[in-house]
């Protein structure tokens, strides 16, 4: 039982990366379905767009499946062309702010497609069809030798004999198409470490309570998913029942609409405010506006100025 919970912990831990290994795991076997049981090079003047539609056009539906999957672009895009008075709730009021959101979002949509180029590269057999119909191959191989020359290179991808025969401009389109993969996978990996050391190098909270507010988000979303289910069930309840049974109503407290607007944003922690989350500042900003918090606090305050007094008169 302990070896599962330290699994399970390990993987809460690092969920981020561990995610973005299963979804590349995913790509990379579509990819080698796609190359060995669908991809048939046609071999003629069509080799250009036929090559260059497999490996680009399903990274494409990749990427937008990336951003329609992700809950944070419908967390920004929601309601944003509607009602003027919710502007101010905007996340957009700082360039910061802004890098801090959706250059996440856009990382995570990232994850497939570059997975798909890169696997499709070091296959090699989608840039060959490609690069076999590409004017500039031709004029790079061919030269002045005619449109024999031309062909030949259409052919390539369907007659290993005459891919045998054209020996080095054959295996230099291979080596090519690998190289550009190898490239692409070394250029992600630099980039990836670089922006997060920056991201980190200018993170406005120390290490341990930025760990806090990532295990506090993952936490607060648990719950609040929860509780939503729980408020769901019990107002559907209670107004199934009142159309059914015609039983009078109960008190029930449903959140307004300006609420909802103001806890609904997207927030990014800093240094001057010390709250995790929209949530948790609106609890202590109306905690704090609350008359019931105010009387006690005063309560509080007057006891206080009371043990003082007695204090200074015991003193005396």
């Amino acid at each position: 039982m302990d070896v599962f919970q330290k699994i399970l912990d390990f993987c809460m831990r690092h969920q981020t990366i561990l995610g973005c290994s299963i979804v590349s795991l995913l790509t990379a076997a579509s990819e080698y379905i796609f190359s060995s049981a669908v991809f048939k090079c046609p071999c003629n003047s069509k080799n250009m767009l036929y090559g260059a539609s497999f490996l680009l056009a399903p990274a494409f539906v990749l990427l937008v499946l990336g951003f329609m999957v992700n809950a944070s672009t419908w967390h920004l895009l929601t309601g944003k062309c509607s009602a003027e008075k919710h502007r101010e709730y905007s996340p957009w009021g700082t360039s910061a702010c802004f890098c801090q959101v959706l250059v996440p979002m856009i990382a995570k949509a990232l994850v497939a497609p570059l997975t798909w180029i890169a696997v499709a590269l070091l296959g090699a057999d989608f840039y060959e069809c490609a690069a076999s119909g590409s004017s500039l191959i031709e004029r790079f191989y061919c030269k002045d030798n005619g449109t024999d020359c031309r062909n030949q290179l259409l052919k390539m991808p369907c007659d290993k004999e005459l891919s045998a025969n054209f020996t080095s401009e054959w295996l230099s389109l291979h080596a090519q198409s690998q190289l550009i993969g190898w490239f692409l996978i070394a250029s992600i990996m630099v980039w990836v470490l670089i922006s997060t050391c920056v991201s980190r190098c200018y993170s406005p909270v120390s290490y341990l309570q930025l760990r806090l507010y990532e295990i506090y988000s993952k936490k607060e979303e648990e719950v609040f998913e929860s509780k939503c289910k729980e408020h769901a069930q019990k107002l559907a309840e209670r107004n199934t029942n009142y159309f059914f049974e015609c039983t009078g109503q109960a008190k029930f407290h449903t959140p307004s609409t300006e609420e909802w607007h103001k806890i609904s944003t997207m927030y990014t922690i800093n240094s001057k405010a010390p709250y995790y989350s929209l949530l948790h500042q609106y609890v202590n900003t109306r905690r704090g506006n609350s008359t019931k918090f105010k009387e006690q606090n005063q309560d509080h305050i007057d006891y206080a100025n009371v043990d003082e007094a007695q204090t200074s008169v015991s003193g005396l």
